[in-house]
Formats: C-alpha cells, structure tokens, sequence
C-alpha cells in the first residue's frame, strides 16, 4: 500500500460542513485491492486480538461490534485503517471518531477520512495506521506504546495549553470565531478590526505597566506596603556578602527566591539557619535575570491561589506540591507510581491530573529530606516532591472560592487595581482563607500576570469554576457581540474574480475598509499585499487577521477547498456564480455533480440570519438552496424564470435582467437601478456573462444593507481595465487593429467570451488560445472545438505550467477539437506565448481583433502593454 498525499482540513470542507478538523489521506491499495479482510488469513483475529476496544465501533451496522462485523465479512484495508486511526488517537487519550472511506476514483485508491484534535497528531496517526496494517496483514509483531506515546508527546507540543484553550472553547460557545496566530498561546479572538488578542491569560487589553510589575517582584511589594496589605518583611539583595545582614533584618524562617522569577524557579522556603540561607541564595542566583535576590519572612500555612478577572475576584483555590504520603512498606518509588495509578492523572495537561515526574529536581528534593527512591517513609509521613505546587508538575488544587472571607476578597481586589491588571492571581499564605489576613499573621506573597486557570477549570476537588466566561465578558462587553466583520464568499466556476472584485469596489464606495482575495492575489483597501492566485485558506486567513480591516471579500476556488477547506467558518452572504465541467479527473473530483458539492460548501456555511445568493438559471446551483440554514436570494438573467417568480411570490429577494435593466425585487416589488448598457462593467450590454455577475453583486450588496444609490455609484464607476480588473475583458486599441485580452480558461468560459466577442466588429478576429495540462482531455478538445467557431485564424500557443502534460500532447488535444469542427481552419502552432503575441502583432491586418486568452495574465499585461507604447511611438514595425 502506499500513501498518495495526506491533507488536514481545517474548516468547512468537501467531506463535512461541521467538521472542521478531518485528515484526508489518499491511500492507493497497490495488490491489496484483491484482498478485502475476510480474504487475509488470520487477518480478523489479529486486529480485535491487538485492538479489543474496537469492539465500541458500530460503523455502519449502527451496532457495538459493527465494525467487527464488516471485518468479518470483508472490507477493504482502506476502511480498516480509517478504524486503526481513530483508535490509536483515542488511546493517546484524543477521543475522536468521524471517520469515512470513499473511492478516489480510481481503481484501488481511496479517500481514507477520519477526525482529529490536533493536526500534527492527525498526520502521524494516517502513516501509523498503515505501518500497522500492514504489519498485521503479514502477521508482524508490532507495538503500538512507542507510536501511542509519540502522538502524545506530539499532542503536548502543539495544543493549546488549558487556560488558552478554555478561552477559546468559551469565546466558541459565543459564536466568536478564532485563529490561532502562532505555534504558542497567542490567539486572535473576532476577525479584522473587532479582533482581540490572548496570550495565554494575557489579553490586548492587560496593561503592560501592570505586568511590568508584577514580573518586579520588589516594584510590587513596594506598592503592596504602601497600601498597607498585608506582605512579608523582606529586603533585597544581589551580592553574598548582604546576604547574612538580610537574613538577620528578616528574621529566621525566611524564604530566598529571584526576584524576576516565574513558574517557582529558583525558590527555597522554610530557610532556618544561615548555610541553607547561602545554598538558596546561589540556587536563586542561577534562576535570576537581573541578578536581584528577595530575602523574605517565610510565612507558615497554605498557598491560596486567588484569580481577579476585571477586577472582580472570581475563584480561589488551595495548592499542594506533588508529594507521596508513606505506608511504613513502600519505597518513595513505589509511592510515586501508585499516585500516577490515579486514572485522573495523565501526560501532559491530558486529564484533571498530572503524572509526577522524578527528574533531577525531584530527587534532589528527596535527597535534601534525607531520603532516595529506595528509601521507605514511615506510616502517615508526607514527603514533598516538588518546590512548587503547579498542577503541571503534578501538584493538586482543591477549590475554596465560597469560604473566602469578604475581606480577603475586598483585599484581592483591590490589589488588581494598584498593580492594574485585568487578569492576575494572587498568591496568599494563611493558616485560615476564611479569616482575614490580619487576624492570622497570613501574606500575600506575589501577584502574577498571566496566572494559569486550570486549577479552577478541574480542581482536584471541590466545584470547577468557569473562569474563562469573565475573560470574554471583559474582551466583548457587549451582549451578543462576537468579534465578527461582515464576510462575502464568492465560488463558482466562471465570474467569481469579477465579482469578488466588484462587490469590494461597492463596499469600498459605501465607506468599508475592505480586504479581498482573487486569483490575482490580496488586496487590502485598494494595496495588492500578496501577488498570485490567492483563493485558498490561507490568503482568507491573511484578510481576516488585518486589523485594519471592516469588510472581508474572499473569493473561495476548489482547490483550496480540498486541499484544507475554508478559511473561515461562517460567512454573512455567500454566492455561487454557477458550476460547469472544469479541473474534473482532479483530487478525485470527477463529475459536474461532485464539483458542485465542493462549491455548495459556501452556502452552507452563511450564518441563519445571513444569504445565499445563487444563480437560478444554473440547476445545479439551485438545488444548492436545498442544503442551506440561512435566506435565499436568488438572480437571473430572465425575469420570467419560474424559479424568480416562486421567490418573488414569497416575498424574497432577488436580482434580474428586465427590459435592459439590472433590477433588484423584494416580492414583486421592482427596483430598477440602472440600465445594463450604461454600467461600464458590460461593455454596453454586451458581455451578458458580465451583467450576470452585476446581478449577483447587486444581491449581495443589497442584502447587506447597502442602498441602492450607492449601489449605482459604484457600478458607474467601476471601469474594466487591466489595473481594476487584470485579465477580464481588458481592451487595448491599436492604430489599426485591437487586442481582447481574457483568462478564459474552460469551456463555458469560452462560450461566454464568444457571445461577446460575435458582437464586436472587426475585419479578421484571431484567437491565441493554449492547452490545459490539469485538464481533460475532451475537455480540451472542447476548448479547440470552440475556438474553431470563434476565431477566423487560431494560433496555439503553450501555457507558462503545463501540469502533467507535455507541449506535443496539448497541442494534439486542442488540434483534434478544432479539425473536429472546421478541418480547414488556418493554424499558427507558437509554443511560447510572448513569441504568439508579437506574431500575431506583426501580421494583424487593417481592423482586426487579437484575442488573448493567457493564463499568467500579468506577464501577457506587461507584453501587450509595452506593445501599446511601441505603437503610440509609431515603432510597431521595429519589432522582431
């Protein structure tokens, strides 16, 4: 068996509008093919010897044991190693389980699809699930511990770690959308100029004055003391030779820690003579920036840990380092391994728990209680393990949010306020939470930006609390508000550029700032930040980070569809422009009606309150209105559709050409903008496929609140040229001839190119046209077929890509179609597209028209725009 590609999709895709987070791995079965499961010796009791838990599979038996019984009765290894993926996944303690195989398409490969949580994850489960069917098809041993723990280790190293994650999983509860800006915690909470940021417990909004301070442990105790809160005595050093007068000024017990430390590193506590004071004073210094040591009181009781959100304290909790309580039997060792027995503790931030490590730090720790792994502690003894009590390090919370006595909480407050944090945790010694601190000689120790929340999310016990809703509270006061910029998505086979293009020049008009991506790249308000086809993921993703931005316009194409899905998850309108056969034999994409599956994605992700605008005259596109939870609006060329008409009799919206007019209807009622000959868009009504895309534009522009007068302004201002729309119908007029050039690229591009070019005049109409190397091979013979009824003389040139193909196998294709239709019609074969160019110049006749259709349409701009200049200088006859 051997794997194609794997792609991880990261929102709305082919397979799932819901599931965002699927791997799609294509598999190509080789020989196993004519092998199913039931056709392997020994096959069916290897897997349920190696996987008993597969039994919870139903598959589509929609029974326990399903699955098995699919074994049972033969099924393909594509679909067994779907089943292997999601199971190894949920051991590695990532319970996931959509899965799905399908035909590529071609015999013996597969659409191997299943779930994930995290991506690198996902990755290495796909190739592990094949190593180990492989394995178990040519009864191999094989042990699965080291790829369990590799995903786990993958898994620690990529998630978001559990205070960023609950934010995020609050602000998804909300509607807010996300993206995740780094391979770290910072986060983008809402899109463009609503968006906020997280960094871990950070947020855009936390004063950096306040976590200045709170880093400068002696900066915050100064101000602390000011305002009389309860502090340890303590003075600050950062030579030896202080340390013994600091001690003496503080007073035995004493704690020595760095005074720009973080995560507990480099404390010493319970300090009662002066050798341990020296020890601590060196173990500070190796953990210190700045090289300034605190020598404080130690205070006796328990940690609290108190968590202030907007200055409101919200959850309080009791912190106990890692330890082992002995049994007069076991060694430290054993102890150790009976607490990780505990099945809440995990690896990593997995479960409630952590597993206790016994690193150098540990036995160090061990060593200095005059004890080692070997050592057996007495009954009822407590060995602490740990010089901090993380939960990361295997400590364990216990919540004490309801017993807090109000005049700590008043205190907790207060102190968020003087430090000027919106999120900060305080940590206070007291023998007694419930008392105030000055009853109980209790202090605060420190106060600590960007405190982790997860041992209020899942105390070990006590009530969780859900400290992250106040995180959102403060970030998006408003009710209701999510972060979210209006969205425009525009798919379709043919039109989308223009579209895209237009609907961004109306917003643009209407005040937006707007950010848009096309096939010629992104641009942000009118700036072009990012060159070359832009449709995909990633370039949505660009426009929806910029902070600058108010309105997003993504043009959204197949390929990035099926290769990661979409950028966004919910959009406010989203078009389909129509579907027609193009890049079919691609992706496993083979038919009209699979690719309008890939384009119904975007309907289907338009918020309920939001519009799918679709083209009626298109049946395919229609029906998309069948899958959608949002409005419907819909636009056609032919007011008399009875498909407008039935919506019409709803009271719905939509878009048509009427007596020579692009009109909006709301019920029956007309609003009539402008006649189509008048909108430059169209080249005086010509390009009917051009006022189809102004009808879907009008919608969506419509829908969104825009008016109608603004509307109109936009459509007589937007001028088809090379700079505002690069390779849709741009005209350049020679002194005796013209040049058309277009990026028509399929068939139904083409057709719609000659409805317009049988309307312009001209003495000879000479077409430059090139085969398409990801295309069929009917599909370009369709191209030469067309071309032979448009163009008088065809010259075939070569594409800059040629995409699988080679240049003699295009040529032939593109030949084939046009001797199909016309044997006789005069041929050029140019196989470099600037030489077609410059001899289709240097030969045009007295009023003809040179067609371009050019597929790297800046190069074609810059050639034909250098040609213009040569003829305004009159040196056309000096080209070579």
């Amino acid at each position: 068996m051997k794997i194609r590609e794997i792609n991880a999709m990261r929102g709305p895709n082919y397979w799932s509008v819901r599931r965002h987070k699927l791997i799609v791995m294509v598999l190509d079965l080789e020989k196993m093919e004519e092998f199913p499961t039931n056709k392997v010796p020994g096959f069916p009791e290897r897997l349920k010897a190696m996987f008993p838990t597969m039994y919870s599979h139903r598959c589509s038996e929609g029974c326990e044991g399903g699955f098995f019984m699919r074994v049972d009765d033969g099924t393909w290894m594509g679909h067994v190693i779907e089943h292997i993926a999601l199971e190894i996944q949920t051991i590695a303690g990532m319970d996931t389980g959509f899965g799905r195989t399908r035909g590529y398409g071609e015999e013996g490969v597969y659409n191997v699809v299943f779930s994930y949580m995290e991506e690198n994850v996902g990755r290495y489960a796909a190739k592990a699930a094949v190593r180990i069917c492989e394995a178990l098809i040519a009864a191999e041993d094989y042990d699965i511990n080291d790829d369990i723990q590799e995903m786990r280790e993958l898994r620690e190293s990529s998630r978001l770690g559990p205070s960023t994650g609950s934010i995020v999983e609050e602000a998804q509860s909300r509607g807010i959308p996300w993206i995740r800006l780094n391979k770290y915690s910072l986060v983008q909470l809402g899109y463009g100029a609503n968006q906020k940021r997280i960094q871990a417990t950070v947020t855009s909004e936390t004063s950096s004055i306040g976590v200045e301070l709170a880093c400068d442990k002696e900066d915050t105790k100064f101000l602390l003391e000011q305002a009389e809160v309860e502090v340890p005595r303590g003075d600050i050093i950062r030579r030896e030779r202080s340390l013994e007068e600091a001690c003496n000024y503080v007073g035995y017990p004493l704690v020595i820690k760095p005074i720009d430390g973080n995560h507990g590193r480099g404390i010493t506590v319970d300090i009662n003579n002066y050798d341990e004071a020296l020890v601590a004073f060196h173990h500070a210094k190796d953990s210190s920036k700045s090289g300034a040591i605190i020598v404080e009181k130690f205070i006796k009781g328990a940690d609290y840990r108190l968590l202030v959100i907007n200055n409101k304290l919200v959850a309080g909790a009791i912190r106990t380092p890692a330890h082992v309580i002995g049994d007069g039997k076991s060694t430290v060792q054993e102890l150790i391994d009976k607490v990780n027995s505990d099945p809440r503790r995990g690896f990593g931030h997995e479960n409630v728990l952590t597993k206790i490590t016994t690193n150098e730090l540990t036995q160090t720790i061990i060593k200095d209680a005059g004890y080692t792994l070997d050592s057996v502690i007495a009954q009822g003894e407590r060995l602490i393990l740990k010089d901090t009590a993380n939960l990361s390090t295997g400590g364990t919370a216990e919540d004490i949010t309801d017993i807090i006595h109000p005049a700590n909480v008043s205190m907790a407050e207060r102190i968020s306020k003087i430090i000027d944090l919106d999120i900060c945790g305080i940590d206070i010694m007291t023998t007694d939470i419930s008392q105030p601190l000055s009853e109980t000689g209790g202090a605060v120790l420190e106060v600590n930006a960007g405190p982790g929340f997860r041992m209020h999310l899942a105390p070990t016990t006590g009530l969780p609390r859900n400290v992250a809703a106040p995180v959102i509270d403060k970030l998006f006061p408003i009710k209701g508000e999510t972060g979210r910029i209006p969205i425009i998505a525009i798919t379709g086979t043919n039109g989308k550029t223009t579209t895209s293009r237009l609907i961004a020049h109306i917003a643009k008009m209407n005040g937006y700032r707007v950010g848009y991506t096309t096939s010629d790249g992104v641009y942000i308000q009118n700036r072009l930040l990012m060159t070359g086809d832009c449709t995909g993921p990633a370039s949505a993703e660009f426009v929806l980070k910029d902070p600058t931005v108010n309105m997003a316009v993504l043009e959204s194409a197949r390929g990035g569809l099926l290769r990661a899905g979409l950028g966004f998850k919910k959009c406010d309108v989203g078009i389909v422009t129509n579907v027609a056969a193009d890049h079919l034999g691609l992706k496993g994409i083979h038919t009209v009606d699979q690719l309008a599956k890939v384009k119904g994605v975007i309907p289907e992700t338009v918020l309920p309150d939001g519009y799918a605008v679709l083209n009626a005259d298109d049946d395919l596109v229609y029906d998309m209105r069948r899958s959608v939870e949002c409005n419907v609006a819909l636009f056609s060329m032919d007011e008399n559709n009875p498909r407008i008409k039935a919506l019409q009799r709803l009271n719905g919206i939509t878009a048509v050409y009427e007596e020579g007019f692009v009109t909006i209807c709301r019920g029956e009622w007309k609003m009539r903008l402008m006649k189509a000959e008048h909108i430059p868009l169209t080249y005086g009504g010509k390009a009917k496929f051009m006022i189809q895309n102004v009808l879907a534009a009008i919608l969506a522009a419509h829908v969104q609140g825009i008016s109608n007068e603004d509307i109109k302004a936009a459509l007589e201002t937007f001028v088809p040229s090379a700079s505002q729309t690069p390779g849709r119908l741009n005209m350049f007029k020679f002194s005796n001839f013209s040049i058309l050039l277009d990026y028509a690229h399929n068939a139904a591009g083409m057709r719609g190119l000659k409805n317009f070019t049988d309307e312009l005049d001209a003495t000879i109409k000479v077409g430059i046209i090139a085969g398409i190397g990801d295309r069929r091979v009917e599909d370009n013979n369709e191209m030469g077929s067309i071309a032979a009824e448009m163009f008088d003389e065809i010259i075939i040139r070569q594409d800059k890509r040629l995409r699988g193909k080679t240049e003699e196998e295009l040529i032939k294709m593109l030949n084939d179609g046009i001797k199909s239709k016309d044997p006789n019609k005069k041929t050029t074969i140019i196989p470099s597209e600037k030489e077609a160019i410059k001899f289709a110049v240097k030969n045009a006749k007295e009023g003809s028209l040179i067609i371009l259709c050019s597929d790297v349409v800046p190069d074609a701009l810059d050639l034909v725009k250098e040609l213009k200049e040569m003829d305004n200088r009159g040196e056309l006859h000096l080209l070579d």
